[in-house]
């Protein structure tokens, strides 16, 4: 994306809740390497609360939430046009469609993004591997990806060849993909990283946890270092569950749950 006009901030308004009363927080700030999640139960309104951020809302979604860039109302053209578009979302339903290979997908995307320098495809599935275990080459067709292997595919597009600021995440968790490889990498990226998540290791791994409610944001949490034993102690447990689920693909048979 032309770097012409950097997002420094970009801010959430508050809104109304679903009965029409007004939304309890005053306003939600990001900038470049923040990392949030988004949580609470199935229907509570995280990802109404992602695509307002998404389209840059303006008082014209159910939520009549506002969404600021550096400060004012986001310009036009960050809103319409494609190319300079800064925000990526990536879903858990993310699916392609198209009979393409990737070296031919990215390709289409970089020549859309006006970009020239090609040898980006390469770095892009290199990124991408790092993000999955199940490795991707140029060659395959993007209709025949895994999930896991799309959303990783995705992700590194997002940060190398859309180049956008802000990449939004909704679930990509149960997808297969490493993720705190990823916070990693988008955090080394300075990208700011907004997880909808019902997976406690992502939630914990961010900086800020916004929770929602009945529709609306019901709390703002930055917890420090009173979450760090818990953190440790369930990086511990998905690392085992990770264990176990390689084992239970390669066709073992659990008899024993040691994982060592």
């Amino acid at each position: 994306m032309p770097d012409s006009s950097p997002i420094v901030t970009l801010t959430i308004l508050p809104g109304t809740t679903r009965e029409g009363k007004p939304e309890n927080f005053t306003e939600i700030t990001i900038r470049p390497g923040d990392t949030i999640s988004i949580v609470g139960p199935t229907g509570s309104g995280k990802t109404a609360l992602i695509n307002d951020i998404e389209v840059f809302a303006w008082g014209d979604t159910i939520t009549r939430r506002k969404i600021l860039v550096n400060g004012v109302p986001p310009p036009e053209d960050l809103v319409r046009d494609p190319a300079k578009k800064p925000i990526a979302m990536i879903t858990q339903n993310t699916k392609c469609l198209a009979d393409l290979t990737v070296q031919e997908f990215l390709a289409m995307h970089l020549r859309s993004r006006k970009m020239k320098d090609d040898s980006v495809i390469t770095s892009a599935v290199d990124l991408a591997n790092q993000f999955t275990g199940e490795k991707i080459v140029s060659s395959m067709r993007m209709s025949s990806l895994s999930g896991g292997q799309t959303r990783s595919l995705f992700i590194a597009d997002a940060v190398l060849i859309s180049d956008t600021p802000i990449i939004l995440l909704d679930e990509v968790e149960n997808a297969g993909i490493f993720k705190d490889r990823v916070i990693d990498i988008l955090r080394e990226k300075k990208k700011a990283i907004i997880f909808v998540t019902h997976d406690p290791y992502v939630a914990l791994l961010t900086k800020k946890r916004i929770v929602m409610k009945c529709g609306a944001v019901e709390n703002i949490l930055t917890p420090k270092d009173e979450e760090t034993e818990a953190l440790a102690r369930i990086a511990h447990m998905d690392a085992d569950l990770m264990k176990l689920r390689e084992r239970i693909r390669s066709g073992e048979i659990l008899a024993t749950l040691e994982v060592a």
